[in-house]
């Protein structure tokens, strides 16, 4: 009788294993890596320069997952749109930065706008018009 899976033996169950422990190490990467960046703006001290917001962009990612788990899609597909809001900000001593900022923050930014950037790390704290 044809066995599809051997117990972990042979070309598929090396195959197998090779792709889960590559998957598990990006997984953990990603989090160590994020880990650490909360950690860096924790420790970082809070802010506030003159700013001008000199652009704004979004960066949208569109997810498919097949419904009822079934992989070839044959009952059709669940479409998840995620979107991040970027604002570009010049400050005081020429450099510019870029913050990954909320949805209400990116309505109400406008490019040429002038005020006080708030910012602790790469974190976003908030800008006040002037």
């Amino acid at each position: 009788m044809f066995h599809f899976y051997n117990n972990g033996s042979g070309a598929f169950g090396v195959l197998f294993y090779a792709v889960f422990l590559i998957g598990l190490c990006g997984f953990v990467f990603v989090l160590v890596r994020n880990i650490r960046q909360r950690v860096s703006d924790s420790r970082s001290p809070r802010l506030a320069v003159d700013a001008r917001v000199v652009s704004r962009r979004q960066d949208t990612r569109v997810s498919q997952t097949p419904v009822g788990g079934d992989a070839t899609g044959a009952q059709g597909f669940s479409t998840t749109t995620y979107t991040d809001y970027y604002v570009t900000f010049a400050v005081e001593s020429g450099d510019t930065m870029e913050f990954c900022v909320p949805y209400e923050a990116y309505m109400e930014l406008y490019e040429g706008s002038s005020g006080r950037l708030r910012f602790q790390g790469t974190r976003y704290l908030g800008f006040d018009r002037m």
